[in-house]
Formats: C-alpha cells, sequence, structure tokens
C-alpha cells in the first residue's frame, strides 16, 4: 500500500516530504485499517451526540450545550489531519505544500486552543451546578453560554494567528523531509534556515496564557466543587453530585496527558517513532473516547437511548 517514498531532494521550496509511517512498512495494511475505522468511529460518534442533543428537549442544557461544541471540535480536529494522512497510504508522493502546512498547523492549533478553553468552561459549568444549585439557570442562562462559547472558539483562533504568520515567513534551504504523519510545529522549525527565537517565544507566551488560564480555572473549579461535595452528608449525594463532573475530569486527564507526555519532556527522550505514536493519542484516542465516556457515564444519555430503544 503506497510506494517507496521519494526523495527528499526532489521538492521544491515550497513542498515537503511527510515521511507519515512508512517506517512502519510490515504493518502498512493493519495502520490504514484502524485510522479509517477511528476516524469513521470518531466522526460518527461525535454526531450522534451533536443529533442525540439537539432533537431531545431534556438535553437543552447548559452541560450539553458546551458538550456540542466539544464534539464538533473533536470533529474538525480528526478531519485538519486524517484525510490527508490516509491519502498518504494510497499516493505515491507524500509531498504537501507549504500553505497546506501552514493552513493545518493554523487550524489544528487553532482547534486545541479552543478546547483546552471550552474544557475550562465546562469545568466552571460543574462548578455553578454544584456550588450554586439555586442561581445555576440565572447565571448560566443562554446568552451567557453563547457569549462564553463565542469566546473559546475566538481566542483559540486568535491565538494561533502570530506564530502561523511568522512561520510563513520562514526559509528552508535544507531538509524539506518532515519525520511525521502530519505538519508537526515543532517539525516545521526543526527545519528552517531561518533564526525561530522569536516564534518560540511568542508561541510559549500565548500558549502559556491560553493552556495557564485554562488549567488553573479547571483546578480552581474542582477545589471548589469538592470542598462542597466533601460537605454533603449522605454518600448517595456525594456520589451522585461527583458523578456529574466525571466524564469532563476524563476528558481533562486524557487530553492534558497526551500533550504533555508529547511535548513536555526532555530532548534526550526524545524519539521519532515514539513521539508519532504518542501524538496518536491525542489526535485520535481523545476526539474518539469523547462520545464513548459521556454515553457511559452520563445517566442522562443513557435515559435517552434507552427510551429510543424500547419507544414504549
Amino acid at each position: 500500500m503506497g510506494g517507496q517514498m521519494e526523495p527528499s531532494n526532489r521538492t521544491s521550496p515550497d513542498e515537503f516530504l511527510i515521511i507519515g509511517f512508512s517506517d512502519f512498512p510490515e504493518i502498512q495494511v493493519p495502520m490504514f485499517a484502524v485510522f479509517i475505522l477511528t476516524y469513521l468511529t470518531t466522526l460518527t460518534g461525535n454526531l450522534l451526540i451533536i443529533f442525540i442533543i439537539y432533537s431531545n428537549p431534556c438535553l437543552q442544557t447548559p452541560m450539553y450545550f458546551f458538550l456540542t461544541h466539544l464534539s464538533f471540535i473533536d470533529i474538525s480536529c480528526t478531519s485538519v489531519i486524517f484525510p490527508k494522512m490516509l491519502a498518504q497510504f494510497f499516493l505515491e508522493s507524500h509531498y504537501i505544500s507549504l500553505t497546506q502546512c501552514l493552513l493545518q498547523i493554523y487550524f489544528f492549533g487553532s482547534m486545541i486552543s479552543t478546547e483546552f478553553l471550552l474544557l475550562s468552561i465546562m469545568a466552571y459549568d460543574r462548578y455553578v451546578a454544584i456550588c450554586h444549585p439555586l442561581r445555576y439557570t440565572t447565571i448560566m442562562n443562554k446568552a451567557v453560554c453563547i457569549c462564553l462559547s463565542s469566546t473559546c472558539w475566538a481566542v483559540g483562533f486568535i491565538d494561533a494567528i502570530p506564530h502561523t504568520v511568522l512561520m510563513s515567513q520562514l526559509s528552508f534551504c535544507g531538509s524539506h523531509t518532515i519525520n511525521h504523519f502530519f505538519c508537526d510545529f515543532a517539525a516545521i522549525m526543526k527545519l528552517s534556515c531561518s533564526s525561530t527565537s522569536t516564534i518560540d517565544a511568542l508561541t510559549y507566551i500565548f500558549g502559556a496564557l491560553v493552556f495557564a488560564m485554562s488549567f488553573f480555572l479547571i483546578i480552581a473549579s474542582y477545589i471548589k466543587i469538592i470542598s462542597v461535595i466533601l460537605k454533603i452528608q449522605s454518600a448517595v449525594g456525594r456520589r451522585k453530585a461527583f458523578s456529574t463532573c466525571t466524564a469532563h475530569i476524563t476528558m481533562v486527564i486524557l487530553l492534558t496527558g497526551s500533550l504533555s507526555s508529547t511535548y513536555i519532556r526532555p530532548t534526550s527522550a526524545y524519539s521519532v517513532k515514539e513521539n508519532k505514536m504518542l501524538s496518536l493519542l491525542y489526535i485520535a484516542v481523545t476526539p474518539l473516547c469523547n462520545p464513548v465516556i459521556y454515553s457511559l457515564k452520563n445517566t442522562d444519555f443513557k435515559n435517552v437511548l434507552q427510551k429510543k430503544k424500547n419507544p414504549t
């Protein structure tokens, strides 16, 4: 499946050669089957979540409103990477233009930033629901939810602009071979013969602002939530209150853990093959787990699905 990789010195100044998974030649067919199944399952599962939420009045709450946005982000994240990656299993040429590369970096970075911000808003939503239940509908009204979600999208897309624009000005006078299955930001930066210090600084600054702010809000929300739950005298009441947060906590751990394992590691521990496999955690596994986690751990979803199976 797919031919031999063409020599990287045949690339033009505006093209890159993506190695993809050609360094796993013995399992090309099984990998393609797993990847396309993962992609289709991710699309189906997340689209199903969006459909179920919008078609059931009992799910018209802030928590599920934000969940539809999370599902849409997961669909978008995988769709930015998977179609091009799957095509590489069949195409003789594994080239990608600089413009396509920058667009992939921009949209993927935007989606990741938006997802982190959205997860922090979902944590705040759980905080209001558990710590201020009587004021919940007033605080988290429809206008506020729309404003919060719109802010997440706006900040996420703005956050990715500076370093993408600066990357478009870089010169690539050496190797044009990307030893990854997509246009990974770090992999592209290593190929540049221009100074990348400004881009590095902006990336860390903007990244720290988005991710640190999101992480702080998530931690602060759950500290308050846990303190309130521990004060509930009934064990059943504590379990019920905490169960509304388990799906969200699981998603935060999955996304944070997968990104950290890929990017927050010493250079001495870096391995190209290992990095590719770890990247699949946040590109493939996390979006795939979202519908599974919410359908299995959410009582409202279970009830809705049960009613659809047994309408009488």
